[in-house]
């Protein structure tokens, strides 16, 4: 029996409850985990009272952006284990998020390089993840792309709050988004780049670099050295990617006439 065009929508929305209800399921222990976790760090740390609050607000806000993208993962039922170790990264990032603005001393720096870190390693999981459970999907790929340019910019935010670098390099952490605004007025920005190793690579090196420029054995004028060159080796990369798009979109109004 043929199923009624008038059936299809339904069902659309139905897998897209479906599956908003299982990303609730996802984020509800990372939730209670990262409140957990930031209570703790607070205590240790003696921060501020607005320690926790900040992190898990990071986070919140974070999901919300989650749930309104989760379209793009249909028609997958399920949020899947890729999205769900992106969604630990996340909480990682949060935690780190809420350091900012409070008093720290060199044993926080160190806390900070083992969180960093940990959110960096699990970025090698999720693609696997997601390939083997037949869940890869756009979402799954630009969430992790904007997870990780949330990290680079906490990282940022980090390496100035702790003097480890000038105010300069939140243009690292500023770029990703300042192009997402820039392809607003110019919507040719926006078009779809072709895969590339050299940004996966880039990318790496910049979340490195400024977790190598939290270490307190680092000395000052080698970390400010050491971000100048990866924020100038990702402004290459973007300056290449805008290139392209530069160079396609002239083709296209050359086809076009």
């Amino acid at each position: 029996m043929l199923t009624r065009s008038s059936d299809m929508p339904t069902a659309g929305a139905e897998r897209l409850a479906a599956l908003r209800r299982d990303a609730w399921r996802e984020a509800l222990p990372c939730f209670l985990l990262l409140a957990a976790l930031a209570a703790l760090v607070g205590r240790l740390g003696e921060f501020g009272p607005w320690f926790q609050l900040k992190a898990l607000a990071v986070f919140a806000a974070a999901f919300a952006l989650v749930l309104a993208g989760l379209a793009a993962h249909a028609p997958n039922a399920r949020f899947g284990a890729a999205n769900r170790v992106t969604l630990g990264r996340l909480a990682l990032i949060a935690l780190l998020a809420a350091l900012v603005g409070e008093v720290v001393a060199d044993a926080d720096a160190w806390g900070c390089i083992t969180v960093a870190t940990a959110a960096a390693l699990l970025d090698a999981l999720d693609g696997p993840l997601a390939r083997r459970g037949g869940l890869a999907s756009d979402f799954g790929a630009r969430f992790d792309m904007e997870t990780d340019a949330l990290l680079v910019l906490v990282l940022s935010l980090l390496a100035l709050h702790f003097g480890r670098a000038g105010a300069w390099i939140l243009a690292a952490g500023l770029m990703r988004y300042l192009f997402v605004l820039a392809a607003r007025p110019w919507p040719w920005l926006a078009r779809a780049l072709p895969p590339s190793q050299r940004r996966k690579t880039v990318c790496v090196v910049q979340i490195a670099s400024l977790i190598v420029c939290l270490c307190p054995l680092i000395a000052l004028p080698w970390s400010r050295a050491l971000a100048a060159a990866s924020l100038a080796l990702l402004a290459a990369s973007f300056a290449i990617d805008i290139a392209w798009l530069v160079r396609h979109r002239q083709l296209s109004l050359e086809t076009a006439t």
